[in-house]
C-alpha cells in the first residue's frame, strides 16, 4: 500500500497550491465533516486540518478524493458530481502526475490519491473520467501553508 502523506501539515504545504476557494458552512463544533461549497458544488470533506475548529466562512481547501475508478475518455467537458455522502465522480483534465497523485480539473481542482501500489497510465493534459472512494479528505489551507 502507498502512503500518500506523511502529516497533514506536510500535505498542505505539498499541495497548497492546488486549493479550491469556496465556503465552509457551519458545523457541529467538534465535528469532523466540513461542509464547503464551490462553483456550484456542494461537498462534505473529512477534515484533516484538525482540531476540527475551522470557522466558517470564505476558505482555501485543498479537495483530496481517493481514485475508485477511472477510465480516458474523449469527452472534454468538466463534469464533478457528489454520489453519496462524501464521494464524487466526474471528469475532467489532468493538469500533473505525482507519484501517488493526480491533479484533475474538474470544475475544481481535485488532488486525487491513488491507493495501489501502480499508477494509473495516464498523462498530464488527457481527459478522465473518475470516481472516488468515501470520504473525500479535506485540508484548510491558512495563510502561510506554503512552508513548514
Amino acid at each position: 500500500m502507498m502512503v500518500l502523506e506523511n502529516s497533514p501539515d506536510e500535505f498542505t504545504v505539498r499541495f497548497h497550491e492546488y486549493a479550491t476557494r469556496g465556503i465552509l458552512y457551519p458545523h457541529i463544533e467538534g465535528g469532523p465533516l466540513l461542509e464547503f461549497a464551490s462553483k456550484g458544488r456542494v461537498l462534505y470533506l473529512f477534515d484533516r486540518s484538525g482540531p476540527y475548529g475551522i470557522p466558517s466562512g470564505e476558505a482555501s481547501v485543498i479537495v483530496h478524493p481517493l481514485l475508485k475508478t477511472w477510465e480516458l475518455t474523449p469527452e472534454r467537458e468538466e463534469r464533478l458530481f457528489p454520489n453519496g455522502v462524501s464521494s464524487v465522480e466526474g471528469s475532467g483534465k489532468v493538469l500533473e502526475v505525482q507519484r501517488g497523485f493526480l491533479i484533475v480539473q474538474a470544475r475544481i481542482t481535485l488532488v486525487i490519491g491513488i491507493l495501489e501500489n501502480t499508477m494509473p497510465k495516464v498523462l498530464a493534459g488527457e481527459w478522465i473520467k473518475f470516481s472516488s472512494e468515501s470520504p473525500i479528505h479535506g485540508f484548510v489551507v491558512t495563510e502561510g501553508a506554503n512552508k513548514l
